[in-house]
């Protein structure tokens, strides 16, 4: 079938990436465009020399100017495609996630072939954050969907909410706002919290003004692995945020768990969810950065077990070098705080800290430390995040457990 979209030819660097299966084209590599089209509109790409890589969505506001959805070129892109789509994301997590699949991530972008849509189930609540104009514009034939097909799973939908707020999408030419999805039988008067399980504790959702999508659910295993260590040690978690880790170190019949964030908010958020839990814990607003010196000054022996899970330090590759400088001076901080024999969990969740560049920094600081690691496991994202070889950016979270030796 003689195929309608508008076409665009593009380099020899983007069709070599593309056919190895990274889905971005990028404004520059592309050297000709054949039809009309507006921005968010599904196109054709091709080689020089005329042969079809993939179909996708095209924006020229944006830096990348397409983002390919399909490399089938009897592919139509109709309700039926997505629905396709959908049914491979979600049986995917019902597979992988078992009882972890009412509060898992149910969509993750291009990992899923949904570029830039990120869609996160805490029970009976979803919470989305659309990144690209092409995504955005069809999420009213994706979200039903979605929900539709939780249904017929026997899976609970009350409200699908929107938390469009990041500046992000004022790079594809889109407004950030929050608010209520409507579908049939969603409800749009939520509160904007809600109550989830996970790893056996309880936490309190925001998922209106929380951080993302109210809950970082990628390090749910890792959590587990802390969990695991923890049982007699006096722990310090520092930028908690919701308390997960401590929560979790506290489960694992820690002696003591001080939880650490510079944000009073977070630290409050922190209290109620170990209260909900029935958990003491020592609870302290302070920057990491300035406790972990202070600490140092004092030559504190307080902890055994440091718990590191900072925010991203750097969100492009042209700021890495001063997050690696950041990341080294947390951890160096850390092993000289530590006894022999002590525990270090310590991670990064930024895709330009690589893992090499990451081990690397681990290395100079335990030199620099005057002290040995012994790897105990490395780790990275829960498997309803996750990762394909070929698309670099789905790899993005590194967990490391050592013990100093």
């Amino acid at each position: 079938m003689e195929r309608s979209y508008p076409a665009f030819t593009v380099t020899k660097k983007a069709e070599f990436s593309l056919k190895n299966g990274h889905p971005w084209v990028y404004g520059e590599e592309i050297i000709r465009k054949n039809g009309a089209y507006s921005n968010g509109d599904i196109v054709d790409v091709f080689g020089e020399k005329g042969n079809y890589l993939g179909s996708g969505y095209v924006n020229d506001l944006s830096k990348i100017a397409v983002r390919v959805i399909s490399t089938n070129a009897n592919d139509r892109f109709d309700e039926a495609f997505y629905a396709r789509r959908v049914k491979y994301a979600l049986d995917y997590r019902r597979q992988v996630m078992g009882d972890d699949f009412s509060c898992c991530r149910l969509i993750f972008g291009e990992a899923d072939f949904f570029p830039g849509l990120t869609v996160d189930r805490f029970g009976s609540v979803l919470v989305t954050q659309s990144l690209s104009l092409g995504t955005d514009q069809r999420k009213g034939i994706i979200f039903p969907l979605i929900v539709d097909y939780l249904r017929s799973m026997g899976e609970t939908v009350d409200a699908v909410f929107e938390r469009n707020d990041a500046p992000i999408r004022a790079l594809e030419g889109m407004e950030e706002y929050k608010a209520f999805f409507s579908h049939e039988g969603l409800r749009n008067d939520l509160v904007g919290h809600t109550e989830i399980t996970e790893n056996g504790i309880k936490y309190d959702v925001d998922y209106i003004n929380g951080q993302k999508t109210g809950f970082f659910l990628d390090q749910k295993y890792n959590r587990l692995a802390v969990r695991r260590l923890a049982k007699g040690r006096r722990v310090l978690d520092c930028f908690t945020h919701t308390g997960a880790f401590a929560l979790n170190a506290a489960m694992g019949n820690a002696e003591s768990v001080t939880a650490v964030d510079i944000s009073a908010n977070a630290i409050e958020l922190a209290k109620r969810n170990a209260q909900r839990n029935d958990i003491e814990m020592n609870f302290i607003v302070a920057d990491v950065f300035d406790l972990l010196t202070e600490l140092n000054a004092k030559k504190s022996k307080d902890y055994d077990f440091i718990i590191l899970d900072p925010p991203a330090f750097t969100k492009s590759g042209a700021t890495a070098k001063n997050a690696y400088r950041g990341y080294k001076e947390i951890n160096l901080k850390a092993m000289r705080l530590l006894p022999r024999g002590g525990y270090l969990a310590t991670c990064s969740c930024s895709h330009f800290m690589y893992d090499d560049m990451f081990r690397k920094m681990l290395q100079e600081a335990a030199h620099d430390a005057s002290v040995t690691l012994r790897q105990i496991e490395a780790r990275q994202q829960a498997p309803d995040h996750p990762i394909l070889p070929t698309v670099r950016e789905t790899d993005y979270l590194k967990f490391y457990l050592f013990q100093v030796v």
